[in-house]
């Protein structure tokens, strides 16, 4: 049997790439015929012209708070509780609705594998015919259905365990012998240590497909040493299956129904490859389509292509929030503020903003990487911090290449002790 799921994951790279722009068009153009908030958003864009990646970042960056406000805003006043991005109704097209924090609503349409999670599986070693114990949550947020229907989607039964009544847990997996387990990987680990402190032995339990929280290579090694093979996915409520990990366990792979971008946090501009920023995705699901839609998290493009054949891009995994706000005696300074002062300047290459000192008796410094600095430039930077964030700053220079390639636009080093 095929290592992979399908022919998509070894197309070509400019293959997959010119499909992709190929059909951008046409899912911009339906998120402005078929939802109320893209219509908006969108007004006045030729959706023939968005055919290329240079033309997709010209498109404003949907945040997550921007479609909670909307969704808000619009619930208030008796409109859809979806904040109009959804091209679905309720009725037979929308079998079930969840709720993520905050409150924000999802829809789940009739398609076979709607959030396109069996690709995941497979890449995790799951194959058809196999009974898979699921422990993801099966109330308000949707993770639960997310697997089960990718499950189905493969050709694999599911066995419904939700969370908690770990015993119970560990007794319906003795007796069912399901061939691996899909969760959180913190779960999974306290399933394995009441079995073992029970005398129970799972011996069918050899594979899994963990989510949700972070991953360290520790705990994977862990689960290894009791025979269980994991492997991760990152998927959001929203978007459905981003990118999963792959037996070469280097990075993820980027799924093949979403356009990835990685956006310099606080701007809608994308970064050199390899350099972290937010990751910021176009769905190509007709009924729940967002289009740059920021996810917050940070990650970073992996050259080069996966060693088991899968040639679309990998992303490095989740390496933090992209989210930098902080308030800096009394004010709130944002990373879209730090873009703002850095377009000002042509000369600077890169920029972080640097919050020292103590709570109440703080400094900020904004650190800049130039090749041209000079005492005009300090002060010119100087009063355009001050006009943007209406408060003084420091500039201090640094040497091209010099500042950490990590994401941060705005660091609070502050002591909260």
């Amino acid at each position: 049997m095929s290592q992979h799921f399908d022919a998509l994951e070894t197309r070509a790279p400019h293959t997959r790439e010119a499909a992709w722009m190929a059909a951008l068009p046409a899912q911009i153009a339906h998120a402005q015929s078929h939802t109320p908030a893209f219509t908006e958003l969108l007004q006045g864009v030729d959706a023939a012209s968005i055919n290329s990646r240079a033309a997709l970042a010209q498109l404003p960056v949907i945040r997550k708070y921007e479609l909670l406000d909307r969704q808000k805003a619009a619930r208030a006043a008796g409109g859809s509780v979806f904040g109009g991005f959804s091209a679905l109704s309720f009725g037979k097209g929308m079998p079930r609705v969840f709720a993520s924090p905050g409150t924000i609503y999802e829809p789940e349409g009739t398609r076979a594998d709607y959030w396109r999670m069996a690709r995941a599986m497979y890449a995790a070693g799951f194959r058809p015919g196999e009974l898979i114990h699921n422990s993801f949550s099966y109330h308000f947020t949707p993770a639960g259905s997310m697997m089960e229907t990718g499950a189905h989607a493969l050709g694999c039964t599911v066995f419904p365990g939700g969370t908690g009544q770990t015993e119970q847990q560990v007794a319906v997996m003795a007796e069912l012998q399901p061939a691996g387990y899909i969760g959180t990987p913190s779960f999974l680990k306290i399933i394995l240590e009441k079995a073992a402190e029970q005398g129970v032995a799972l011996p069918s339990v050899r594979k899994a497909l963990v989510s949700g929280e972070a991953f360290p290579p520790s705990l994977r090694d862990w689960m290894a040493e009791r025979g269980v093979n994991a492997y991760q996915c990152y998927a959001t409520a929203d978007l459905g299956l981003i990118a999963y990990e792959t037996a070469a366990r280097e990075g993820l792979v980027l799924d093949e129904g979403v356009i990835v971008e990685i956006v310099r946090p606080g701007t809608g501009d994308p970064v050199a490859e390899g350099e972290v920023g937010e990751l910021v995705v176009t769905s190509l699901n007709p009924d729940y389509p967002l289009i740059r839609f920021g996810t917050g998290d940070l990650s970073a493009i992996l050259p080069g292509t996966c060693p088991t054949g899968r040639t679309a891009q990998r992303i490095k995994g989740w390496m933090g929030r992209a989210d930098q706000t902080t308030k800096v005696r009394g004010m709130f300074v944002h990373p879209g503020q730090v873009a703002q002062i850095v377009k000002r300047f042509p000369e600077v290459l890169k920029a972080r903003l640097v919050v020292s000192g103590e709570m109440a008796n703080d400094s900020m410094a904004l650190h800049v990487e130039t090749a041209q600095s000079s005492d005009a430039l300090k002060s010119r930077m100087g009063e355009v911090i001050r006009d943007i964030t209406k408060l003084r700053g420091e500039v201090v220079w640094a040497v091209p290449g010099s500042l950490a390639n990590d994401g941060k636009v705005i660091e609070d080093a502050r002591s909260y002790q």
